[in-house]
């Protein structure tokens, strides 16, 4: 869950504003922008192994998740390290192509962000 993200690079000034501020605007307006979603997910639900054409970043506002990373061995998914726990107030950053899923410990709100046009590729 690199803290180096590309999903900060790509930021622009905007005319009028203060010095020192910079934004990456959203898609489809700005083909180098992101996708930004507010997401609800109940206690219980999960998200099957998957990968995203573009990084990624969940900022939990509400409760607590788990992740877990997968790599492809002969075919078959094996998990990639340990789960990894977010909740509220903390963010956790993928990588484009990374396969992982997604569980969802308590309800939560997220704020997530995709670089550029969002997509959801399963791994199964």
């Amino acid at each position: 869950m690199s803290q180096q993200s590309p999903i900060w690079d790509h930021h622009v000034s905007a005319p009028g504003t203060p010095p020192g501020f910079t934004l990456r605007t959203c898609v489809p307006a700005n083909p180098d922008g992101v996708e930004v979603m507010l997401e609800r997910w109940q206690a219980g639900s999960s998200e099957p192994p998957h990968s995203h054409p573009g990084h990624d970043m969940t900022v939990v506002v509400e409760g607590r998740m788990r992740i877990q990373f997968y790599r492809r061995e002969g075919g078959a998914l094996r998990p990639d390290g340990e789960p990894v726990t977010l909740q509220a107030g903390q963010t956790g950053y993928v990588a484009a192509g990374r396969i992982h899923d997604a569980r969802y410990l308590e309800d939560c709100k997220l704020v997530y962000a995709h670089e550029r046009a969002f997509g959801f590729e399963p791994a199964g």
